[in-house]
């Protein structure tokens, strides 16, 4: 995983929800967050609560992605093709297929970001932007919730050892 920059606003600590985001070569930041802020919107979801975006690794080059990121107060994080061709995701296209190796790169990189346990909360959405074709996609996933203190065996074995006196 490749993580790219870092905003000047940090999101909120813990924040849950991670943003996967494909894009064309030159998509605009306007038509990358244009989308993102929709679609959180729509979902009911706060901007507050996003700790990242998330691309495939020959995307996070893109001028559009990492003002995005950036303006969001959050890096952008890479993840190679082949480790996002091996998430299981809802909605398969032929077209990044081609372009950059894997069926999917929005809900793909949004469920490997949130990690194992992970909840894909809104499927793969295509911008619109004035009627033209879309140039980028988001999807929206959700990392699962933190274990409480005191829940034995949900954490680390080591944890559970110095608690029983170990």
């Amino acid at each position: 995983m490749e993580v790219i920059g870092r905003g000047a606003i940090c999101p909120l600590p813990g924040s849950p929800l991670v943003i996967g985001v494909g894009a064309s070569r030159g998509v605009s930041v306007g038509e990358v967050l244009g989308l993102v802020e929709a679609t959180l919107a729509e979902a009911g979801l706060s901007p507050h609560g996003v700790a990242e975006l998330a691309t495939v690794e020959a995307k996070t080059g893109e001028p559009g992605l990492l003002t995005a990121a950036e303006r969001l107060g959050v890096p952008l994080c890479g993840y190679p093709a082949e480790a996002l061709a091996a998430v299981e995701v809802p909605n398969p296209s032929a077209a990044p297929l081609t372009a950059v190796g894997t069926a999917g790169v929005a809900e793909a990189a949004a469920l490997l970001a949130a990690g194992p346990g992970g909840e894909l909360l809104v499927a793969k959405r295509k911008s619109t932007p004035h009627g033209r074709p879309g140039r980028a996609t988001c999807a929206v996933a959700r990392r699962p919730a933190a274990v409480k203190s005191g829940q034995s065996g949900q954490r680390r074995p080591a944890v559970d050892r110095l608690d029983a006196g170990q």
